[in-house]
């Protein structure tokens, strides 16, 4: 019978053969004076030649060189890496009702062996179950809404997210976990607090930065800690992650205010601008502002869904050729967000498509690159000119809020006129009321 050698080839494949042993065989490898004992592990199909992969007994993977030295022998047999789904956890209906809607990512992701890569595997009844304490929690109902990596997410998905999660709320649930990935996260957030406003109860997003098959993963935390959130005082769209790199504390951010600042991190989500709404240390939450809106489910939500897709977010930088606005202009975009520099300028050789596009109908606003603070346009000459134009400043919005505020303000007005009023108002906290000092901005954001 063939052994099972997934991924391997070359002279690490000929050891293994050599060494009788196959992917889930306990072994020993021995290389000079370093010997580890583990579980052949797969590897993936574009893999070296040079290196095997062995599951520690502490569940982490390592990659180990083959050497002129090394040896293998098999010394038990273990189990072959197969996900299995978990039972269910028994329902306690006395607990407050929260719905998780799936639309997939890591949180909802494992790793495939074949390709290495992370891929949607997990509904979300697999995330229910794989989290036993969420029955200490919340009688949870889960539900698959997309099953899709957050590159994927675009606005017509968004309006289907808020009509699903309106659909929800008349069913009267007590709070609605999202699980989504981490990459667009942040805009689906923002897309979410100004679809669904006047909110009853909470709706809270989450996700992931390491696959539920890993052992360092913070998908089981970051879920327990949405869920409870879910059950809390705050009626808003907010966003659950890592506060730091443990799992004591999980940070709840506003919607609107929250931007993922690191590749891989588990603390990757900071709250820009503005401290975080609230924590969850060892389930317990706890609410770090005096100002948010409370629970009440009298409160009837207003369904505002409507996204104008054709909206383009143009990030300046030197040399930027002017015929990017041309561009926009032409393909009738009826809005483009400039991530300007400083204070919120561009450069002069900008200006000409720019008072076009406007006097065109394109509703252009202006955010900066910069991390803390806001747009100021009065006072530089640049900026004064870009303001006598028609560009409309827009605070410290962050540029991703922005281009979603935009898309929903083009989807609910008429005219440039409207939109541009619609889009200096603060409706879900987008627009902090202060600015805060610097270092005061930089500690908030932990950077």
């Amino acid at each position: 019978m063939q052994k099972d050698l997934t991924g391997y080839r070359g002279k690490a494949l000929d050891l293994l053969i050599s060494s009788n042993v196959e992917v889930g065989s306990l072994i020993e490898v021995v290389d000079e004076e370093t010997r580890y004992e583990g579980v052949l592990m797969p590897r993936y199909e574009l893999a070296d030649d040079e290196h095997i992969v062995v599951k520690l007994q502490n569940g982490y993977n390592i990659g180990i060189k083959i050497g002129p030295q090394t040896t293998i022998q098999q010394i038990g047999s273990g189990k072959k890496p197969k996900y299995q789904k978990p039972s269910i956890p028994k329902s306690r209906p006395n607990l407050p009702r929260v719905a998780i809607v799936s639309t997939g990512g890591t949180i909802a992701s494992r790793v495939d062996y074949r390709t290495g890569a992370v891929r949607p595997a997990l509904t979300a009844g697999d995330l229910y179950a794989v989290v036993p304490e969420l029955s200490d929690v919340a009688e949870v109902k889960a539900e698959i809404l997309f099953s899709i990596l957050s590159e994927n997410m675009i606005p017509k998905y968004w309006s289907k997210l808020a009509r699903k999660i309106a659909q929800i709320v008349k069913t009267g649930a007590d709070g609605i976990v999202v699980t989504h990935g981490t990459d667009t996260l942040g805009y689906t957030a923002a897309a979410m607090s100004f679809a669904l406003q006047n909110l009853p109860v909470p709706v809270v997003l989450v996700g992931a930065q390491r696959s539920s098959d890993r052992p360092s993963s913070d998908a089981a935390t970051n879920l327990l800690a949405a869920v409870k959130m879910a059950t809390g005082p705050i009626a808003e769209v907010v966003v659950a992650m890592h506060k730091g790199l443990g799992d004591e504390t999980i940070l709840i951010h506003r919607g609107t205010k929250v931007r993922k600042c690191h590749t891989s991190r588990r603390d990757a989500f900071k709250s820009i601008n503005v401290p975080p709404l609230a924590q969850v240390r060892e389930g317990e939450v706890e609410i770090l502002v005096k100002e948010y809106q409370q629970r009440d489910k009298t409160r009837k939500l207003s369904l505002k869904e409507k996204f104008e897709p054709q909206v383009a977010l143009i990030k300046t930088y030197p040399g930027i050729d002017p015929r990017i606005i041309e561009f926009y202009k032409e393909k009738k975009f009826k809005g483009i967000v400039f991530e300007g520099t400083g204070l919120g300028h561009l450069p002069e050789e900008c200006f000409p498509p720019i008072k076009d596009a406007i006097s065109k109908g394109v509703v252009v606003g202006m955010t900066s690159q910069c991390i803390a603070g806001r747009v100021r346009m009065t006072v530089y000459e640049t900026g004064m000119d870009l303001l006598s134009m028609g560009v409309i400043p827009l605070g410290d919005m962050l540029p991703e809020t922005a281009t979603v505020k935009m898309m929903w303000v083009l989807g609910q007005t008429k005219t440039p006129e409207e939109a541009g009023k619609l889009l200096l108002e603060n409706l879900v906290g987008e627009i902090a009321k202060r600015s805060v000092a610097e270092e005061e901005a930089f500690d908030e954001a932990g950077l």
